[in-house]
């Protein structure tokens, strides 16, 4: 039987007619009985069905797909004719041809999956883990990024380099010896796509216990332990981590958060800090030292980094996942010389964590400035979040204590005992999602189990906070009978 020339609409545009290598991918295979136009159109059919070309995709040009299938154009000019008959596909002229947004045919005796359960909406989001993603910088950042990129030597689009970009590295070795008092040189900082990241490069590399706060991120943990490591919790109070405690321990290494314990807030006292250098260098031990979020002081002055008391002693770990967005995954290792060949070792013989284009754009967003003028911006921002969230709490729930927010993008409301599960609950119903203050304590520790709740005030838009807040003063307890 002769086939029959079908002219199917196509894409109007000025360009030349649609040659060879024109049009879109489209992956078919032809099998079965039948003619070829026959095959082409189950092929097509059950793409559609399965659900791999869905409503709305637009087909490629039937020239294209004819040479593609190496077959006649008519062929597939006429399978994509009676596909539009049919209902399968649509084709309008100046739109090409296209799946028809209603192509799989509805079966109402169709068995229906088991519907899950569905979690309660969050309508305010005030974990403690992320800044507020509104005000990521996306101009300065851009203008970055198309500086950077049209700077960039040849070689960065090749293989990287596990140490990271030099660009990044010695503007890191200006911009933390002057903001956070790091000791540091290019060739001793290693950059990585975030705090775990390091944690984990560490923990392939130390051996033995290591010495923790009591109260911190059971995730931190948990990523030392994958790796073999015992941790051993080291009592907290209001003056940091109680490093007396260090030599009983039998670890020779600490993780600690000096700049702004995480959870419970405060800077390690100088004392200790001076305490831990002196156990570093006595015991042979090592100090793993997370500035998550040294740049965010509100109510006393700049805690500069443990690192520079002793850089041989000390693995100083940083990143902008608090301070710009953990969406760029970048962070950063400065290391005592004998530990770096290590830690490289451990990383492997090329960077496969970082992109290089990021680093290139954070190095320039440093260098020109931007980065210092978004940390001022956002400092204000936080403060006046930190003054709302401390003046509603002391207006509406005046029994509840507040603690930790000198600094950083949290703080903890302690509670009455034995209602933080009670406060939980109420906080889910209303739409709340948070953290309770039990789940950060080593399951090890000494110290008596404290009710609270983990507020974080960066994630919220400014358009939702007062809300979220009133939605917070609900959830929690009531003063208790005897205390009123």
């Amino acid at each position: 039987m002769a086939e029959t020339w079908v002219n199917v609409p196509e894409p109007q545009t000025a360009e030349a007619e649609p040659g060879p290598a024109a049009g879109t991918d489209l992956h078919l295979e032809l099998s079965g009985e039948g003619s070829l136009r026959s095959q082409l159109m189950h092929a097509l059919r059950e793409a559609i069905r399965s659900g791999r070309l869905t409503p709305g995709t637009r087909l490629p040009p039937y020239r294209s797909l004819a040479h593609d299938l190496g077959i006649a154009r008519n062929t597939v000019a006429d399978a994509y004719a009676e596909l539009v008959e049919e209902g399968w596909l649509s084709s309008r002229q100046g739109s090409g041809t296209q799946v028809a947004q209603r192509a799989t045919p509805f079966h109402p005796h169709q068995a229906r999956r088991p519907q899950r359960r569905t979690r309660r909406r969050i309508l305010h989001d005030l974990m403690p883990s992320s800044p507020d993603a509104a005000a990521f910088p996306r101009a300065a950042w851009l203008t970055s990024a198309r500086r950077a990129i049209a700077a960039a030597p040849n070689d960065a689009f090749g293989v990287g380099d596990p140490r990271g970009r030099a660009e990044l590295r010695e503007t890191l070795t200006e911009y933390l010896a002057r903001a956070r008092g790091v000791r540091a040189d290019p060739d001793r900082i290693v950059l990585c796509s975030g705090f775990a990241h390091a944690l984990r490069l560490l923990g392939g590399v130390l051996k033995g216990a290591v010495a923790v706060e009591s109260y911190g991120l059971d995730f931190h943990r948990s990523l030392l332990e994958s790796e073999g490591m015992r941790t051993v919790p080291l009592t907290v109070d209001s003056h940091g981590a109680r490093i007396d405690e260090l030599p009983g321990t039998g670890a020779k290494a600490v993780l600690l958060t000096p700049a702004h314990q995480f959870p419970t807030g405060g800077p390690l006292h100088p004392e200790r800090r001076a305490a831990v250098i002196d156990w570093a260098r006595s015991f042979g031990g090592l100090l793993v030292e997370d500035d998550y979020d040294g740049e965010f002081r509100y109510d006393r002055q700049p805690v500069g980094a443990v690192q520079g008391l002793d850089p041989d002693r000390v693995v100083y770990i940083g990143s902008i996942s608090k301070s710009l967005s953990p969406a760029l995954r970048l962070g950063w290792m400065v290391l005592p010389g004998w530990l770096v060949d290590d830690v490289l070792a451990a990383k492997g013989p090329r960077e496969m964590w970082s992109g290089v284009v990021d680093q290139l754009t954070l190095a320039d967003f440093i260098a020109c400035g931007a980065y210092d003028r978004h940390l001022r911006r956002m400092r204000q921002h936080y403060r006046r979040r930190r003054d709302l969230l401390a003046s509603t709490l002391a207006e509406r729930a005046p029994h509840i204590r507040v603690s930790g927010i000198a600094a950083g993008l949290h703080a903890v409301l302690e509670l009455p005992g034995n209602t933080e599960e009670a406060a939980l609950r109420a906080a889910r119903r209303q739409g709340l999602a948070l953290d309770g203050l039990r789940p950060y304590r080593h399951p090890d520790s000494t110290m008596p189990p404290r009710d609270g709740l983990v507020i974080g005030y960066g994630t919220p838009p400014d358009h939702a906070f007062a809300a979220a807040l009133d939605a917070l003063c609900l959830a929690l307890p009531d003063q208790p009978q005897g205390d009123r």
